[in-house]
């Protein structure tokens, strides 16, 4: 049988402002030509289909259109599970018309984990695999929150809970193997793992309360033949294990990934051994960071200007010259060039400022947790206290980040 692993498309995401459905529409429509060419037997997404809980009516015509020509394809199954960036109520409100066309959504972990086990069958009504389709499971789902609890308690109850929800899925999937022949179980996943790597710029959003919280490869049932993985947006095996897997995302999400090579990962099994083949992803639009003087920028833009080519350009400008005179000047180098700049940083200045003070700073240079930071250094607070007002303010934000919208 043959499966592939894809995750984290982020339907709907722009970058600094400027929208990439071409780009979402370019991968989709490639990913249903790689199907029908592999012959692929069931499609396995593993979560954050979309940027926000609440996708534009752009992002969901992309997303319902992928459906209906898979679902009209070779490939027989389509299983999708939420991420912490869905919101679960928004996926699973068409999931009973989507069984029709044989796609399974799991939004989030139902009151049932018998749901979350798929058995797929082939034409003639044999079972051939094994799904575990477990969702990003929240905080809330999988652990219940005691006063006075530590953040070392609270993660410890989470990874706990993790390790549970996955053994009580595994355990029910293998019942449901037919006696008579052995079949592969798969299983999905969003969430981090022990040792796994991220990249700047890349979008990666912190799970849990705790940052440094991560279930370790051994924590997942033996009983898997292959765990296809989302929510990291790099390709990476878990633990150098071969049969469990990040595919990554598909497009770049910041230029501080733009130079990593995209792949899916198609999974053919034989004798319930996995054979994995990881399928590199086209550029649908390149991303390009520059850095250096003003002369390294002029030289590197004038040999892509000769390209003809449009292409994104993060400038990082290592000078001392105020940022507001230096845009001026680039703007003028790619004058009469496809080129576009969506960004220009200039890392030495804000050093230095950062070491005078906070003037100058934009929240570009900062996310939700450096803004907390510098307000408790603004009011000198240390220690123990600080940790308390932290880990609480984390607890706000991952809340805050959980919450589903479209819930009534």
């Amino acid at each position: 049988m043959k499966f592939l692993h894809t995750s984290d498309w982020h339907l709907g995401r722009s970058l600094y402002g400027r929208k990439r459905y071409g780009e979402f529409g370019a991968f989709l429509d490639w990913l249903v030509k790689l199907v029908s060419e592999r012959s692929i037997d069931c499609l396995l997404v593993a979560g954050d289909v979309f940027d926000t809980p609440a996708p534009s009516n752009r992002a969901q015509a992309l997303y319902y259109r992928f459906l209906h020509r898979i679902a009209a394809s070779s490939c027989g199954h389509v299983i999708i599970i939420g991420g912490n960036h869905d919101s679960p109520t928004f996926l699973n409100a068409p999931r009973q018309l989507l069984r029709s066309l044989d796609v399974h959504v799991i939004g989030a972990m139902p009151d049932d984990p018998r749901e979350e086990v798929i058995v797929l069958k082939n034409h003639r009504g044999e079972a051939e695999a094994v799904v575990c389709a477990v969702p990003y499971l929240r905080d809330r789902d999988i652990r219940s929150s005691r006063a006075g609890e530590t953040v070392a308690e609270k993660n410890t109850r989470l990874l706990d809970g993790l390790r549970t929800h996955y053994d009580t899925v595994c355990q029910l999937a293998a019942q449901r193997r037919p006696a008579e022949k052995t079949i592969p179980l798969v299983a999905m996943g969003h969430l981090f793992t022990s040792g796994a790597t991220t990249v700047e710029d890349d979008g990666v959003r912190e799970l849990y309360v705790g940052s440094l919280l991560r279930l370790e490869a051994g924590a997942f049932p033996e009983t898997i033949d292959y765990l296809a993985l989302g929510h990291l947006h790099t390709a990476q095996k878990v633990a150098g294990r071969e049969h469990m897997r990040y595919c990554g995302s598909p497009l770049p999400m910041g230029f501080g990934e733009a130079s990593r090579r995209k792949v899916v990962i198609g999974v053919e099994f034989r004798d319930n051994i996995p054979r994995i083949d990881e399928i590199a992803v086209p550029c649908f639009k390149h991303l390009l960071r520059i850095r250096g003087t003003l002369d390294d920028i002029d030289k590197a833009i004038a040999a892509l200007g000769e390209r003809e080519e449009n292409i994104w350009l993060e400038i990082e400008y290592e000078g001392m010259e105020g940022t507001g005179t230096i845009r001026e000047r680039l703007e003028e180098m790619i004058d009469n060039t496809p080129l576009e700049i969506l960004r220009v940083k200039n890392r030495r200045l804000t050093e230095a400022v950062l070491r005078r003070g906070n003037a100058g700073e934009t929240l570009d240079d900062l996310d939700v947790f450096d803004v907390f930071d510098r307000l408790l250094d603004a009011h000198d607070v240390k220690g123990h206290e600080r940790d308390s007002l932290v880990a609480a303010y984390r607890e706000i934000v991952t809340s805050l980040n959980e919450a589903d919208d479209n819930a009534e």
